[in-house]
């Protein structure tokens, strides 16, 4: 098993992009496709506090069920969240990384650079071209 994991959703860019970054980088991580094996509540909930994260900060609303819901509102208590993000998986965000080096919700992809090795000598670009490493593996700000 591989000390790394990103729970991943191959139709998001910026999940395919973290992935990409990782393998880039040497690492072959255990993919989770979150929408089909969605974590348990134990296992969400240790991702957040991994994270120091609240519920609230995972949950997406784009493209979810996260305004029929009415998620928006402050009574929605963290226990309630849970039970909504268990029967909706889509609403948690993505992708999250777990590594020796930490937890992150790697929103942009960029973010997942401070979970892994330097990474390789070698211009890296998103699948949209845009620039994240140069040809010296040096990020691109």
């Amino acid at each position: 098993m591989s000390d790394y994991r990103i729970y991943h959703n191959p139709g998001c860019g910026t999940s395919r992009n973290v992935l990409a970054l990782m393998r880039h980088c040497g690492i072959e991580p255990e993919v989770i496709e979150y929408l089909k094996t969605p974590p348990s509540r134990e296992e969400l909930v240790a991702l957040l506090q991994s994270m120091g994260m609240s519920v609230r900060e995972i949950l997406r609303q784009r493209g979810t069920p996260y305004d029929e819901l009415r998620l928006g509102e402050a009574h929605w208590s963290d226990d309630q969240l849970l039970d909504f993000v268990g029967q909706h998986p889509i609403l948690m965000n993505r992708p999250v990384v777990v590594s020796p080096l930490g937890t992150r919700l790697c929103r942009p992809s960029e973010y997942v650079l401070d979970l892994l090795p330097p990474p390789p000598a070698q211009a890296f670009r998103k699948e949209d071209g845009e620039p994240v490493l140069d040809a010296s593996g040096k990020r691109v700000t």
